[in-house]
Order: C-alpha cells, then structure tokens, then sequence
C-alpha cells in the first residue's frame, strides 16, 4: 500500500459530474469550496494485498452474522438499544426469515497500513454511502491514467446480479420504489439511491422514485402509497431504520411489515435485521465471541475498562453517521459519563500516509467482498470532510 502523487486531469470536476459524482466539492466551515473527489494522489496495492483483504472482509462478514444470529438467539436486543417490543419483534422475524428477504450491500471501515492485519473499525450494512465513487468515477479513472491496470472494484457488475439473483423474492404487482430524504441537501442520498436505482434497471427490474416524505398512507386501504395513491409494495430506501421507529408512522411500518411471510404488505430493502450490523454494539458482540482475532479491536459496552490506562479507547454512540458524537481518549486518561449507550472501542490511530489519515472502506454485495473505496481526513475521526482518492492495482 503506498500513496502517490499525480496531475489532475484537466477539467476533472466536470468529468467526474458526468459520471454521476454530483458533489465533487465539500464546502467547509469558512465557505471555501475544496476537493472532496482528490485525484491529486492515488493509492497503489499489490494484488497480493487485495486478495488478503477481500479474504478479510468476507471473513469478518461471516463473523458478524453471526454475531447477529447470537444477539438473536440470546435475546440481547436491548444490548443494541433495541427495547420497543414491536421493533424487537420485527428485528428477530426479519433474521430468521433473512433467506426470503432481499439484502443488497455493506461496507466495512477497515483500519490498514499495508504493514500490519486490517482491523475493523465498523459495519454500516444499512445505510451505507460513497457507494457511486467507489464504483463509477474511480474506475474511469483508472482506465483513463493507467490503461491495462486493475482495481478491486467489481461493485457495479456485482449488484446488477445481485438484483437479478433476488428478483423473485420481491413481491409482484408494481414496481420497486427507491427512495431517499430531501432533508439530504448534499444530495449524497439521492445520488446513491440513483445509482442502485440504475443498476436495478440493467437486472430488468420494474422501478420508480419517490421520496421517504411523499411516501403516504391510505387509512382506507390500510397500505403505504406513493403521490398518485399508488400501492407501495417494495420499497429500497436509504433511510436508517432507527428513524423509521421514531417516526410517527412507525407503527403503520411494523403493522404492514412484510418480513417475507407473505402476511405483509410492503417490503423495504434493507431489511429490518440489518438493524443488527449498523449497530456499534456489534463491536462488542464481537469482540465476545471472538476475543484476539486479529482483524477485531477490543470493544466493550459497559465502558473502556483496561483501555484507559493500556492503549486509549474511542467512544461511539451506538448509532451514528459521519463521525457524529465519536470522542477519542488517549491511555491515561479518566473515562467521561455519556448521556448516550456508546460503544468502548481501542485507540487504534487511522495511519497517515503523507500527513492524511486513511480509512478503507471495503464493500460486500451480497455475501462477497466487492470493491474498495478510500477517505483520507485531516483528522483522526473519518468526518464529512473527509476527501475521496482512487486506488488501482499495479
């Protein structure tokens, strides 16, 4: 793994705007517009690298799922924040019937340095975003700059058969809504939900948009419409379950919940049991079930324990995007009352690589490893300033 410097090429931004990237520039606090796709440098893996780390990421995928199937199987719900009995509920009937359930993607955040095992940081199998760079600009880019090269980047290819593979576990009768928030002014949101709304199209599936706020409901029928009163019968949204159980038509949500028993009357995608990987208690779960692993950091819910005076610990809110409400404690330091459940994690220091620090994240599409995208931030905490850089494979 090493970091090279290059040119940009000449007129990047509208290049990559083209290929989908609508938001090539972060604004940041002083109003500046800066790069957030940095193609001044690229990263450079051996394939013998990547071959490790997809190893890796499907080892640890395998591993979290069962550490979903134990917080299950154990009733450690509450562990995770999970108390309300009928989000509970729709959690453990979604797992055990996860096989007819449509389930798309992930992303790991992986700790790595090209010296030393990845670490895993954490699983955002729900919601995950920086899915469009990772697949479409970045290999572009790469076929433009090192024609005959690689990347580890089947991202695109993966999901269209990835629809395809579960086309017939989506209900008939209409089409497959994608939905994002217009609350997301970035449009980080809407560009990803075009992207997989895109891939689904080329699966053959039947489509349409719609935002999570004009989805509606018909108190005369009993189901979920779309702005012409239309039957919502499968929806993918990218919209976290934890603020679809805090929403007021939550319980509408969980009455018409079609958990793939065919008693319901709408599906979203993903599924509710993912509610079990987006969570920062997994970490913890983990660390249980596998204490010294080498791609794990010890975790712990009850608080750092022999963290605070060994190594440090990162304290993160069970839920949580962008870096929000992470706090980092150096060894030695005395641990601080969170208002919020956290999970206790090591200090593990993201490495820096030419002053930037760098945060891999790794895709699954279905049960496989699928690509590779990075961020470099200035600090440690990988926030929304954080910048994206192509790789290839050399």
């Amino acid at each position: 793994m090493e970091r090279r410097t290059i040119e940009p090429r000449p007129d990047w931004q509208r290049t990559v705007e083209d290929q989908g990237l609508i938001y090539p520039l972060t604004r940041y606090p002083d109003d500046s517009l800066r790069p957030y796709w940095d193609e001044s440098a690229y990263y450079v893996f051996s394939l013998e690298e990547v071959e490790a780390l997809e190893e890796v990421v499907e080892e640890l995928h395998g591993m979290c799922l069962a550490a979903a199937g134990h917080i299950v199987a154990t009733g450690r719900l509450a562990d995770l924040g999970i108390t309300d009995p009928r989000v509970a509920a729709a959690v453990t009937e979604a797992w055990h019937r996860r096989a007819e359930l449509p389930s798309v993607y992930g992303r790991f955040d992986l700790r790595y340095d090209g010296t030393g095992p990845a670490k895993m940081l954490e699983y955002n199998a729900d919601t995950p975003t920086s899915l469009v760079e990772a697949a479409s600009p970045q290999w572009f880019w790469m076929e433009e700059r090192f024609p005959g090269a690689d990347q580890w980047n089947s991202l695109h290819e993966r999901l269209i058969d990835a629809w395809k593979r579960q086309a017939d576990l989506l209900p008939p009768g209409g089409p497959l809504y994608f939905a994002h928030s217009v609350a997301d002014k970035l449009g980080e949101d809407l560009m990803t939900v075009a992207y997989l709304k895109e891939t689904a199209e080329q699966a053959g599936l039947e489509t349409d948009w719609i935002s999570v706020e004009e989805i509606g409901w018909d108190p005369l029928s009993g189901r979920f419409v779309d702005n012409k009163l239309k039957f919502i019968r499968s929806c993918f949204k990218l919209y976290p379950w934890e603020w679809i159980t805090e929403d007021r038509f939550a319980g509408h949500v969980f009455d018409t919940l079609d958990n793939g028993g065919g008693t319901g009357s709408t599906l979203w995608i993903e599924p509710a049991w993912k509610m079990l990987l987006s969570n920062k208690a997994l970490l913890a779960v983990l660390w249980e079930l596998y204490p010294g692993h080498p791609n794990l950091l010890p975790a712990y819910l009850d608080g750092p324990r022999d963290l605070a005076r060994t190594t440090g610990w990162v304290a993160k809110p069970l839920l949580g995007r962008e870096g929000a409400g992470v706090t980092i404690h150096e060894p030695g330091t005395d641990p601080t009352p969170r208002d919020e459940p956290c999970c206790y994690q090591e200090l593990a220091p993201l490495p820096a690589f030419d002053g930037n620090h760098v945060v891999l994240g790794t895709w699954v599409v279905e049960d496989e490893a699928a690509g590779l995208g990075i961020r470099e931030s200035s600090g440690l905490i990988t926030d929304e300033y954080a910048r994206f850089l192509p790789h290839v494979i050399l």
